[in-house]
């Protein structure tokens, strides 16, 4: 595990823009394709909107990305609360990546008929054994919450299956999202944590005891991959 801290959400945005640029130019020079998951929020929406534009637009072939969500509200894709909306807004819209390699998840159907949907296609694209993406972007919740992964739900403690759909109560709707036992096959998962909110739960995810039910960003654990955490200065105040 790689803890990266700067200074404040700014320097933030650009670190983690500029590890994404470096990924994709190592990873591509031994494969044709680059899978990357993204995620939702406010931090990522600044990462977005940095690689839109220059030098970064540039800098990355678009045209090999092959890109998928960590999770997903089970909204259309044009209300405000769409992460793959957000996406096409800040980023998607701006660069051209086939529409074939955006995959969204299909919330015109039934959340568990959307759930099995996108395990198809993961499953297409990296089988049952092996690394599956070469990037996964996720944030932090104030409640130490990642993807879909909310404390207390049972969600948290699924090995088995790579998608789920399920009614979260607090929030009153369904919720989409990838599960442990896939991300944990990726090659590299990139946290962005920003802001004073963060930092009670960073303090407990990074060094309390393990207690994924209360802090469920506990269980991403890459098991040959890198884990890296990009925060500010503001999340990391209260750690040792």
């Amino acid at each position: 595990m790689e803890l990266i801290i700067k200074k404040n959400t700014a320097d933030l945005a650009k670190a983690a823009a500029d590890f994404i640029a470096r990924r994709i130019k190592d990873v591509l020079k031994k494969q044709d394709r680059f899978t990357i998951a993204l995620s939702g929020g406010s931090t990522p929406k600044a990462l977005h909107e940095l690689l839109a534009k220059s030098p970064y637009v540039d800098q990355i072939p678009w045209l090999q990305l092959h890109v998928f969500w960590g999770d997903e509200r089970y909204v259309p894709i044009d209300d405000e609360q769409s992460n793959a909306g957000m996406a096409y807004d800040t980023l998607l819209g701006h660069v051209y990546t086939p529409e074939e390699q955006i995959h969204v998840w299909r919330t015109d159907l039934e959340p568990d008929a959307a759930a099995a949907d996108y395990d198809r296609i993961l499953h297409e694209y990296f089988g049952n054994t092996g690394p599956t993406f070469d990037l996964v972007l996720l944030g932090m919740g104030d409640d130490g919450h990642t993807l879909s992964l909310f404390p207390g739900t049972d969600v948290v403690h699924e090995t088995t299956a790579w998608t789920k759909a399920y009614f979260l109560t607090q929030q009153n709707m369904y919720r989409l999202t990838l599960t442990a036992s896939l991300v944990n096959r990726s090659s590299c998962v990139l946290f962005l944590v920003a802001g004073s909110k963060k930092a009670e739960p960073l303090k407990e995810v990074l060094e309390g005891n393990y207690n994924p039910d209360k802090y469920p960003s506990q269980v991403i654990k890459p098991v040959n991959g890198e884990l890296v955490w990009l925060v500010d200065e503001k999340a990391v105040a209260t750690l040792k």
